[in-house]
């Protein structure tokens, strides 16, 4: 059973929180902006993502707040000069940033209430923050309105001018998710850290297709031992392997099936999906 959820019957505040909660985790652009008076502003957005690599194209939105149906001290200053810098947010500063959160007046400086260290760009005149494992200064592109009542958002579309990478998070021309160490924002006070055992490899296919779960026998697709994660990664085999020549060791196969599909479970999870798949076919046909 599902909750039916129709926007416009629910306070704002609520729907919200049922769409961050809902779409995450989602990536945080740490925005460093700076106003006509010289003062710096420094504020992280979840609603952030990349759109076009040619040209680089990064968006975030920035949206009214619910309560008092204002805007952000960023869209003010973005609106006067069109410059920006998004530092991304690893776990070394996360609670710097949650500092940099609050709705400070528009004078003070969040890098000093957050203990945060500038650095100049080159491109832009906002500063990066030094501590940032990647840095991307940003020229604004457009800024699209998408309502004005209290928690319409603005979408904000930036050209990326240049990049700074810490060559610490780097593994040759890449980079790797456990050096850079992200946080996502989730629902509520909720985070996540992307890193070590919440990071998994997944094959994704571009030229050499999977066979699919309709190339598999019904004694898998319909199989309640199995999740379908696991059927997924034996339809996501390239070929299925031939079975007349296979030599199953006996005593596999004499196994109640408990302990059959806890070894069946290890294979998939060793990455033996071929070899899964051939056991599983001499279990049933015999």
């Amino acid at each position: 059973m599902k909750r039916i959820i129709t926007p416009g019957t629910i306070p704002t505040r609520d729907l919200h929180q049922y769409i961050i909660g809902a779409i995450a985790p989602r990536p945080i652009a740490f925005v460093s902006s700076r106003d006509e008076s010289g003062n710096d502003n420094l504020a992280p957005y979840s609603f952030f993502n990349a759109f076009s690599s040619n040209p680089p194209i990064v968006v975030f939105s920035s949206n009214r707040r619910v309560s008092k149906n204002t805007t952000k001290d960023t869209l003010h200053n973005i609106r006067a000069n069109g410059e920006l810098v998004i530092n991304m947010v690893n776990y070394a500063m996360v609670r710097q940033m949650s500092i940099a959160s609050a709705e400070y007046a528009p004078e003070v400086d969040e890098f000093e209430k957050s203990g945060l260290h500038k650095e100049a760009g080159e491109l832009v005149a906002p500063p990066m923050v030094a501590e940032a494992p990647v840095n991307m200064e940003c020229r604004v592109k457009d800024i699209i309105a998408l309502g004005d009542q209290g928690g319409a958002g603005h979408l904000i579309i930036c050209d990326v001018l240049k990049l700074h990478i810490d060559e610490t998070v780097l593994d040759g021309d890449r980079i790797d998710p456990h050096k850079i160490d992200l946080m996502g924002r989730m629902g509520r006070t909720y985070y996540v850290r992307a890193s070590g055992n919440a990071v998994s490899s997944i094959y994704q296919p571009v030229t050499d297709l999977p066979v699919g779960f309709d190339a598999l026998p019904s004694f898998i697709t319909n199989n309640s031992w199995l999740t379908g994660n696991e059927i997924a990664m034996i339809a996501g085999l390239t070929v299925l392997p031939d079975t007349a020549n296979f030599e199953p060791d006996a005593e596999i196969l004499k196994l109640d099936e408990n302990e059959f599909y806890i070894r069946i479970k290890g294979m998939l999870q060793n990455g033996e999906a071929a070899l899964a798949f051939l056991y599983l076919y001499k279990y049933y046909t015999l």
